[in-house]
């Protein structure tokens, strides 16, 4: 409602819809979320324009300059077969972060659709995608990808996220499953199924919007899961050594005795793989505030402290003396 200069209270129509998107996206609008989506964003790039601003072919062989040391033609070192190692992290982030952002893609469009219809649907339906969830849950995942990717000469990046994904989704169908119990008795999911809505649309419509934190932690975790795997995998030999990432940079310092002395070649591989963990990790955290009511609130009263110049880990709030 609205007050007019004439006293007149003019009706204001509201979007729905839009009310919910935007409330749906403030858990990204906290500092931790902003910082670890920054990071996220800068690694995009990378991968989006990586061939473009690569100083040198990560392929190149120049046996005048092997195993330098960072230098200004150089700037992160070389290899032993004078390769440019920053050529070759700028080319490898695009592997890394297609795998982690597919496979977190397919993970949590498998997990939607398994924990959501399973905590909807009740009896036999609503068991048997339980008992399918238990059992992807228990299932080893490193070795299966192992024994998967080890049939393939030349697998490729779909193909190595398709399979992250098939190992990665239960634990977030398990989270949803939990969730969906809990607001299929709800009055507005009550109401709905009253007035005949069918089943997709009380799922897309009415349930999904309210899960929509949940499900972005789901994928969140799964893509931390993946990157790492990806790595492992390169780092012990399983993909093709000759696909540049972060994993794969590792495992030739690894064979040529890199350890510890050339530094150069194994050190910002590992800070990149760091680096996108945290930044996952920090986005995570902002979606933990913003779907924890006790962290978003202590969140809003230290925001609020700050602002007014005094620091939330303070015990006591110092009171100014007006006797004199």
């Amino acid at each position: 409602m609205s007050v007019t200069a004439t006293g007149v209270t003019d009706a204001v129509p509201v979007s729905v819809s839009g009310r919910s998107f935007r409330e749906g996206f403030s858990m990204f609008r906290n500092a931790k979320s902003i910082t670890g989506l920054s990071i996220l964003a800068v690694f995009t790039l990378l991968a989006i324009f990586g061939p473009l601003i690569a100083p040198y072919d990560p392929d190149a062989i120049d046996l005048l300059h092997r195993n330098e040391a960072p230098t200004w033609g150089h700037l992160l070192g070389t290899t032993h077969m004078g390769q440019d190692i920053l050529s070759q992290i700028i080319i490898g982030t695009r592997g890394v972060m297609i795998v982690g952002f597919l496979s977190g893609i397919f993970a949590t469009i498998i997990a939607v659709l398994v924990g959501v219809t399973a905590g909807y649907v009740a009896g036999a339906k609503s068991e048997a995608l339980s008992a399918l969830t238990n059992v992807f849950l228990v299932v080893p995942g490193l070795p299966l990808i192992i024994i998967v990717a080890s049939q393939f000469e030349d697998p490729s990046v779909v193909l190595i996220a398709a399979v992250l994904a098939i190992t990665g989704w239960a634990w977030g169908a398990r989270v949803l499953r939990a969730q969906t119990m809990s607001l299929r008795n709800r009055d507005f999911i009550q109401a709905a199924r009253v007035n005949g809505e069918p089943l997709y649309r009380i799922i897309a419509v009415e349930m999904l919007p309210n899960l929509l934190a949940v499900i972005a932690s789901s994928f969140v975790g799964t893509v931390t899961a993946a990157i790492l795997a990806q790595t492992t995998l390169a780092f012990v030999g399983v993909t093709p050594i000759s696909n540049w990432n972060w994993g794969t940079i590792l495992f030739w310092a690894q064979s040529n005795n890199a350890f510890p002395d050339k530094w150069w070649w194994y050190l910002p591989a590992g800070l990149c793989i760091a680096l996108v963990g945290v930044a996952l990790a920090l986005v995570n955290f902002g979606i933990d505030e913003y779907v924890n009511p006790r962290l978003r609130s202590a969140g809003m009263r230290a925001r609020a402290l700050r602002k007014r110049g005094f620091k939330p880990s303070d015990g006591a709030t110092a009171v100014a003396d007006t006797r004199n």
